[in-house]
């Protein structure tokens, strides 16, 4: 590209929630130079209990990181909820791309460049990091959810034709202009946001692109229920698909789809 900083127009987003201990592992992971050339580096904090904000705006602070803005959402909006206000500000802000990259350091910050190869080359819509073309076990994943993953990846490609080698890593590159094109504020506002915005790409003809991802499970907490989530998952992709091919007309797709 021409542009001598062709990083710019990107934003990297950080969901966070009670995110205080962990938030400053992320920043000293992330590359100086990738720091301080995103156009903006957007911290959600979702009503966090401890000081996730402040530790935020101390970070911004203490690092120099005038690009560094921080959002604290009045009451908990939900992972889904909190990927809503993130995308809709990007598209406010015009930013080319946006980088999601948690905040509790489970994903591989040193990777933010690499993964916005495919969306700064033209070659993706959304790039996918995906931990399954690794060796997720060897990076600590626990084995239920490892057996979890596989089931509901196995089901969901099955329904949507696509050949995908996981559906539930949360490290992902959207481009706006792709974001634009898909009415993700009438998703869900809990966990599953990240398999319907998923459905939705494939049902545009979106662009998808994988990434390898390194594995990491450590001491962060997880909010996920499990088995709860799996059910959202399972009843979204079959809904779509029943919905999709006229069989049983589902209300909230509908509604998603804009169908009349």
């Amino acid at each position: 590209m021409s542009d001598a900083n062709p990083l710019k127009k990107f934003a990297i987003y950080i969901p966070a929630y009670n995110a205080a201990l962990t938030l400053p592992r992320v920043f000293s992971r992330l590359a100086e130079p990738v720091k301080r050339q995103v156009d903006e580096i957007l911290v959600v904090d979702n009503h966090s209990a401890d000081d996730t904000s402040l530790v935020a705006i101390k970070i911004k602070e203490e690092q120099d990181l005038h690009n560094l803005q921080v959002i604290r959402n009045e009451r908990n909006e939900g992972y889904g909820g909190s990927q809503k206000i993130a995308y809709r500000h990007c598209i406010n802000k015009k930013h080319s791309g946006v980088v999601m990259l948690h905040g509790d350091a489970q994903y591989a910050p040193e990777l933010v460049e690499t993964l916005l190869q495919p969306i700064l080359e033209g070659k993706a819509d959304m790039v996918f990091g995906s931990r399954f073309t690794g060796n997720p076990l060897k990076g600590g994943m626990p084995i239920h959810r490892f057996l979890g993953n596989r089931v509901l990846t196995t089901i969901q490609n099955l329904l949507l034709g696509t050949k995908l080698s996981e559906f539930h890593s949360g490290y992902r590159v959207y481009s706006v202009a792709a974001l634009e094109k898909i009415p993700f504020e009438r998703f869900s506002s809990d966990y599953h946001f990240d398999t319907e915005i998923i459905i939705l790409f494939v049902d545009r003809g979106l662009r998808i692109v994988e990434m390898p991802i390194p594995t990491h499970y450590g001491d962060e907490k997880n909010y996920v229920n499990i088995w709860k989530y799996g059910t959202q998952v399972l009843v979204s992709t079959f809904t779509y698909f029943l919905h999709k091919h006229g069989l049983r007309r589902s209300r909230s797709w509908s509604k998603i789809l804009g169908d009349k």
